[in-house]
């Protein structure tokens, strides 16, 4: 796959999706819990509310795509969501990628953001916007060198 291709992807299994939820129930809440300073409990509990608000039906929810991202083997390599913005109609979110650590570094998490491009495309959003939290430098040098903008930051500060 070259750099400038969008990455193979194909929907979840059932179980792929069950063990993915749970990581990202749990990733999220630990995100929130590490930014936002506030409690194990709360951020499990926001992290609920937000997952299961957002895809009320799994897999099936409309207009959500929840992909697995392939390998140049066809091998499955991370998972992608994208679906509708959560505020702004006519936009497309990314509401999640996840790039396997032994996957990382080879162009993939660029070829995923490209997927995500397509996806939107094909559903006819004209923009597509994401979250990523402050300290994820990595993942802000990838969407900086893709074209995303900052279109709000929300700071905070520990007292």
């Amino acid at each position: 796959m070259s750099i400038a291709e969008p990455a193979r992807t194909r929907p979840l299994t059932d179980d792929e999706f069950a063990a993915w939820r749970d990581a990202q129930l749990a990733d999220y809440a630990e995100s929130l819990e590490r930014s936002s300073g506030i409690s194990p409990e709360s951020a499990r509990a926001r992290s609920e509310k937000e997952f299961f608000g957002a895809l009320p039906d799994g897999l099936q929810t409309a207009r959500m795509h929840v992909l697995a991202v392939l390998d140049a083997a066809g091998e499955k390599a991370g998972v992608l969501w994208v679906g509708p913005h959560p505020s702004f109609d006519g936009s497309g979110y990314v509401y999640d990628i996840v790039i396997e650590q032994d996957h990382r570094g080879a162009g993939l998490g660029r070829a995923t953001m490209l997927a995500a491009e397509e996806v939107s495309k094909a559903e006819g959003w004209s923009k597509i916007g994401l979250n990523v939290f402050g300290d994820n430098e990595v993942a802000r040098g990838l969407y900086d060198s893709l074209g995303y903008a900052v279109a709000s930051t929300r700071m905070i500060k520990p007292l």
